[in-house]
């Protein structure tokens, strides 16, 4: 009988390629830098926070809503922009997100009102809050097999460079010029710029299979095989019978596709992203105001917020080491929840300025720890044909939690539970979620992503 020879899919050629920080490296480059700027956005709500509060008189109430406005645009934004980029192709929604936050964030500036303020903080919110998604999604696909758990998880380390040059950023300017429109400005012209450095990218070859785009897909299969030196082999490319195409029900049915896949897998990956990220989003957009309270300077307490980002550096750096190793579900369980504790240790002690800075920079190590894990873990969950929107619904739902649940946190739950009781209740609920991801989702370490 005769023994006919295996040949592999373009997706896994993608997968099996030797990295190159010149080809694949460049791709996690480029995508780093817009999740830079996410963080950069939600890190500058605390910054934006204290200073309208004074110069328009705000209430805490009025105050919220800047940031819930602007990561209600995200929530948005997210499902929105990764079903784009799951139904027409990751490039071209890679592009646009960013240069629908910069017209907003430019609008912004000349505002007079809270209420146009926070409109386009929303409308800004609503262009970046794709990239997270989208870039996830294009550079894992991208990413050979075997170094992806680290790559995705490195994709993190942008964040705390992005929070890091908000805060400090922020303290520059606001030490010079009292004033919140330079600090919002800063960021537009290197966002500017990355919106013609995307063009530099190739489309997804996984997406391209997806869609039957058979020649592009082998054009882009090819360069990548020569650019990073691989041996050619001969590979097949499958036909696709259910090619979805953009409509305008393409939103709703991409999620029901989401929850038709594993609704165990959904489920725990919701519950993860709006705990944690409630959590988090909290600490980073009303910490500044929280450490004002307590008796710190106003430049002392946008720089403290930076540290905590800053220190996050090493926090992903060290996820990025540790994922493969202790698989992804054990190190986010860990992380997830100490970090939460140190949040209501921090509230017992704000009043204590020496044990101040040593717990919110052991905080922002430790929750810069979980998150990349957690955005690693959710982007390897689904096929490819879902994995922008799977990722993007589990965004958009944090950014709704982040969005609605720190304006209930100062309204409502401070006041009832003091700040540590508040904090003490969100972990709970994170404990809650990391015990339905060990019930509900499978571990990822390791697995082909065409067979998720």
């Amino acid at each position: 009988m005769t023994q006919h020879a295996y040949v592999p899919t373009g997706s896994e050629v993608v997968q099996t390629l030797p990295w190159k920080w010149n080809v694949q490296g460049r791709i996690f480059l480029i995508g780093g830098l817009g999740f830079m700027f996410d963080a950069w956005d939600v890190s500058l709500n605390g910054v934006l926070i204290p200073l309208l509060s004074e110069q328009w008189d705000l209430t805490s109430g009025q105050a919220a809503w800047i940031g819930t406005a602007n990561l209600l645009g995200m929530a948005i934004g997210a499902f929105i922009w990764a079903t784009i980029a799951d139904r027409i192709g990751r490039k071209a929604a890679f592009t646009a997100t960013i240069a629908v936050f910069v017209v907003f964030t430019v609008g912004g500036a000349v505002t007079t009102d809270i209420v146009t303020f926070a409109l386009l903080r929303f409308m800004a919110g609503f262009g970046l809050g794709g990239a997270i998604p989208v870039d996830y999604a294009l550079v894992g696909e991208f990413t050979p097999r075997n170094y992806r758990g680290r790559v995705l998880t490195a994709m993190d380390a942008w964040w705390p460079i992005g929070s890091a040059l908000a805060g400090f950023i922020s303290a520059w300017f606001v030490s010079m010029w009292a004033d919140w429109r330079p600090p919002l400005l800063a960021m537009v012209l290197p966002a500017i710029l990355l919106i013609f450095v995307r063009l530099w990218i190739p489309e997804s070859p996984m997406f391209l299979i997806r869609n039957n785009r058979h020649r592009e897909a082998r054009a882009v299969i090819d360069g990548l095989v020569e650019a990073t030196d691989a041996k050619p082999v001969k590979y097949r490319l499958e036909t696709m019978t259910d090619v979805p195409k953009m409509s305008a029900g393409a939103v709703f049915d991409q999620l029901r596709r989401v929850w038709a896949f594993s609704w165990r897998t959904t489920l725990a990956v919701w519950l993860l992203f709006l705990t944690v990220m409630f959590v988090y989003y909290v600490s980073l957009q009303w910490l500044p105001t929280f450490l004002m309270e307590a008796g710190f300077e106003q430049t002392r307490a946008f720089l403290t917020t930076g540290g905590m980002s800053a220190v996050g550096l090493l926090g992903a750096l060290l996820a990025t080491f540790l994922v493969e190793t202790t698989g992804r579900r054990p190190l986010l369980a860990v992380a997830a929840v100490l970090g939460s504790i140190l949040l209501v240790i921090l509230a017992m002690v704000l009043h204590v300025p020496a044990a101040v800075l040593p717990l919110v920079l052991v905080y922002g190590l430790i929750i810069q720890v979980a998150i990349p894990v957690m955005y690693a873990y959710a982007s390897e969950l689904y096929p490819t044909q879902l994995r922008s929107s799977g990722f993007g619904w589990a965004s958009a739902v944090s950014r709704i939690s982040a969005g609605i649940g720190p304006l209930l946190f100062v309204t409502h739950l401070v006041p009832a539970l003091g700040l540590a009781g508040a904090f003490a209740l969100a972990a709970g609920l994170v404990v809650v979620a990391v015990i339905a991801m060990f019930f509900l989702a499978p571990e990822t370490t390791g697995r082909d992503l065409q067979d998720a």
